[in-house]
């Protein structure tokens, strides 16, 4: 494994030299935004097939809605695209090809941050090798038909997603991709350690509700990745604590739940790994304090409503020139869901974590899809930022008081 800054011109070409290689290039992505642009697609996915026409680069660009599909025979024609793409102002490249893994990231001064490791192969002297099929089936973290989704009301007898709650499928698959890419970051990097059967990674979701993204972590991290997991679910509703106890029970899943207070549950040892996904309004930062207090490897919070600092912000003196920022409600709100997760990814950062704040699902499905992902690194960062904004707008952050800040 490598890390490295470059100039932006050159990681692109690393990029670029990647993208056009049809003989090893396994797949692409591009996505997020930089500081000073937006990208004309939420997202971009990239890979070779083999059509009767030749082979040619497929090109999945997604807009607000649905994908759009198109295919570049090599050469020039796909050669034109990727030049397109790359000057598309997006914060990140993912590269998988068939002998490593890059990663790039434009940094706040306009750099390419590169993150590069050799790709483990699945056997001694094997080979990855890229899939060029025209015509596959969508990859499932986990298939509509596993046992979990009948248990948790999501499909039928027969195995399919009810069409009511298809949505909740997609956030679920959504979240899965999230949580896997984030493990196996953690862990590559020697974040998060390598657990066993006598001591498994130990999971915690704070708020866990009906536990349908619970359940299905522990499910894709013992069946499709296999690793020995032990699951904890926290929520103030004992209803939710016999109903999730007795899915767990059915289902043969290693897990214990617990009714209280994020604030307040105690558990039996510190968790390696925290979630907290849509706990609502200060709850979030209840979450996020008790991670920092476990010091927990990985965390994910997905925020669900900020009334909190909005409340504080139509009492407080609008610094000038502010003003119009806060005088309607929408947008009052808007910016103070803003400002309380800018916030908690800062005072996070001064605890030792690494913070990425990123797009949770699409907006499509829930419009509470923002994430802070924070990995434990042991770097600290000063709270200058912070404090100035804390003045600068008259508020009192709960998750500050809560870290003593």
């Amino acid at each position: 494994m490598a890390s490295r800054t470059e100039t932006l011109e050159q990681g692109l070409a690393r990029v670029r030299e990647d993208l056009l290689a049809d003989d090893r290039l396994v797949r692409a992505v591009a996505s997020g935004r930089r500081r000073s642009a937006t990208p004309d697609w939420r997202r971009v996915e990239l890979r070779w097939v083999d059509l009767k026409a030749g082979r040619h680069l497929q090109v999945v660009r997604y807009d607000a809605t649905q994908a759009h599909t198109s295919n570049h025979l090599a050469g020039d024609a796909a050669a034109a695209v990727v030049e397109d793409l790359l000057a598309e102002p997006f914060g990140n490249w993912t590269v998988e090809t068939a002998a490593h893994l890059l990663s790039l990231r434009v940094t706040k001064k306009g750099d390419a941050a590169l993150h590069t490791s050799t790709r483990t192969l699945p056997a001694a002297g094997a080979a990855v090798e890229p899939d060029r099929g025209h015509d596959r089936a969508k990859e499932r973290m986990l298939a509509e038909d596993d046992p979990l989704f009948a248990a948790l009301g999501l499909a039928d007898a027969q195995g399919r997603i009810k069409p009511s709650r298809m949505a909740k499928y997609r956030q679920v698959e959504d979240f899965l991709r999230i949580l896997d890419r984030s493990v196996a970051d953690a862990r590559a990097r020697g974040h998060l350690r390598k657990p066993t059967a006598e001591d498994p990674l130990r999971v915690v979701d704070l708020g866990c509700g009906n536990g349908y993204l619970t359940f299905a972590a522990h499910r894709f991290l013992t069946e499709r990745r296999g690793l020995p997991v032990h699951l904890t679910g926290v929520d103030v509703k004992e209803q939710s604590r016999d109903h999730n106890a007795a899915v767990a029970a059915g289902l043969g899943i290693d897990a214990s739940f617990v009714a209280g207070t994020i604030g307040e549950a105690v558990l039996a040892e510190a968790p390696d790994v925290v979630l907290a996904l849509h706990a609502c309004d200060t709850a979030t930062d209840d979450a996020l304090a008790r991670a920092v207090g476990w010091e927990a490897s990985l965390v994910l919070a997905a925020p669900c409503c900020h009334h909190d600092i909005a409340a504080q912000l139509r009492k407080a003196d609008t610094p000038t020139p502010y003003t119009a920022l806060v005088r309607d409600g929408i947008l009052r709100e808007r910016f103070a869901d803003t400002l309380t997760d800018a916030l908690r990814a800062q005072l996070l950062r001064s605890r030792g974590y690494r913070v990425d704040v990123m797009e949770f699902v699409d907006s499509a499905h829930t419009p509470r899809n923002t994430l802070l992902r924070a990995v434990r690194t042991g770097g600290v960062q000063p709270l200058t930022e912070y404090d100035d904004l804390v003045a600068t707008w008259g508020i009192h952050p709960r998750l500050g008081e809560l870290l003593g800040t």
